[in-house]
């Protein structure tokens, strides 16, 4: 009888193969950014992870090959998308594993206030940002990538818009994307950016929820903002009795 560590097993040899393409930072993080913010030339790839085109180029090689991503001829440059959606589970429990806030034996550390709340571009980033996206999706007022579809788009329950203080259908994009998934550098799961982010943003300082700083990306939670937020958005934590975050 085999036993249970049986290298030819296809279940067990998949799982050990898709462990070790993860544990490159790389190619975790390209396989991230494909699956919040969806197809990326090699190019832009190279500029949002900050390394050289030959280098990562050895890296989608090697995705490819394992069957992760997919490579299409568009003109003059060749887009990667994930190969299937089902990576993007694996992908998102991974980031939740890693989180400061999960159980595990890491030892607990106050968060920074960048990591709570802070601004990328024009709109939420870190947990607020991270909780708000959460909440959109959850309650149908989004609806993320899913390897059917490559953009972020709106969902057919608008409701949770509505007690952030925002009417998606007042707002006009113009040029820019209506609504965006931006990867949050901190806890690797997404944010929304477009204009919707940022009119999100503008809604909760408008509210008197959070508070820009002058030369500052971080945002400030205000006694309101702490009391109201958890209420509105499930996955933001309270401030606990003595008002301070902790991980």
């Amino acid at each position: 009888m085999t036993g249970w560590v049986d290298p030819d097993d296809p279940t067990l040899a998949a799982a050990t193969s898709l462990a070790r393409e993860l544990a490159d930072p790389i190619r975790l993080t390209t396989l991230q950014l494909l699956a919040v913010e969806g197809p990326h030339t090699m190019s832009q790839l190279a500029e949002a992870l900050r390394v050289s085109p030959p280098r990562l180029g050895n890296h989608l090689a090697r995705l490819r090959a394992r069957g992760l991503v997919t490579a299409q001829q568009r003109g003059r440059h060749v887009v990667y998308r994930l190969a299937s959606p089902d990576t993007i589970e694996v992908l998102t429990a991974l980031a939740r594993h890693g989180r400061p806030d999960s159980p595990g034996p890491r030892p607990a550390r106050p968060p920074s206030p960048a990591e709570i709340a802070r601004t990328c571009y024009d709109h939420c980033a870190g947990r607020l940002g991270v909780a708000i996206f959460a909440t959109l999706v959850q309650r149908g007022a989004l609806l993320p990538p899913d390897g059917q579809h490559d953009e972020l788009r709106l969902g057919p329950d608008p409701a949770a818009f509505g007690d952030l203080g925002v009417d998606p259908d007042a707002v006009r994009p113009g040029r820019r994307k209506l609504a965006a998934a931006c990867l949050d550098r901190n806890h690797r799961l997404p944010h929304l950016g477009g204009v919707l982010g940022a009119e999100v943003l503008d809604a909760l300082v408008a509210a008197g929820l959070v508070r820009r700083e002058d030369g500052e990306r971080a945002l400030t939670l205000t006694d309101t903002g702490a009391r109201k937020l958890p209420a509105l958005l499930p996955g933001f934590p309270g401030p606990p009795a003595d008002g301070q975050f902790r991980s």
